[in-house]
């Protein structure tokens, strides 16, 4: 961007910020950059600097699928929808729940995989969670059948207040070291 078409000298922090904020949905860093005529590059530069400067703030930088966006903070979920006139954010159901959770931790995930960790159906919770663009198609296995293969949206990032998938919780799952140290055991 040549310095007659920079916009009243902004940084590029503030530009990135000025076009998140209009941006109707996620963008990549290469959008960023033909929009701003700058390397990519700077601009995941400018990104991290926006993200820094944000913390603390009642915006955040959500990143998903190599896709940026400008939020609200979730700790102002509760205000903003009473200020807004919004009825509450629908609660899920436990089934819900552990459906996301196997789709987050071992995404992309298909139908049968879920399955076989929950030990039920999960057809019915699966078109809830796509309703809801909790959940999103994310193309599909090589095997027989060639089935869905499902992963999480960005939706599913704002909901639970997380800025990227790394902000996870590890997966703590005594049963299952007890369980794995238990076939070592009989394969022994």
């Amino acid at each position: 961007m040549s310095e007659s078409q920079h916009p009243a000298r902004l940084s590029l922090t503030a530009l990135l910020e000025a076009l998140l904020f209009v941006a109707a949905e996620p963008v990549s860093a290469a959008q960023l950059a033909a929009a701003l005529e700058i390397p990519a590059a700077e601009v995941e530069a400018g990104l991290c600097d926006l993200e820094n400067n944000l913390h603390g703030r009642g915006l955040r930088l959500l990143r998903h699928g190599g896709r940026v966006q400008l939020t609200s903070a979730p700790e102002a979920a509760e205000l903003i929808e009473r200020f807004l006139g919004l009825e509450a954010t629908s609660r899920l159901s436990r089934a819900a729940l552990e459906t996301l959770s196997i789709i987050a931790y071992q995404q992309p995930v298909t139908r049968p995989q879920i399955e076989a960790v929950r030990g039920v159906n999960s057809d019915g919770v699966l078109k809830s969670l796509l309703s809801k663009g909790l959940v999103q198609e994310a193309g599909r296995a090589d095997g027989p059948g060639r089935p869905i293969l499902y992963s999480t949206t960005p939706d599913f990032l704002r909901h639970f207040g997380l800025n990227s998938l790394t902000e996870l919780p590890p997966l703590d799952l005594p049963e299952a070291a007890d369980n794995l140290a238990g076939d070592d055991v009989l394969k022994g």
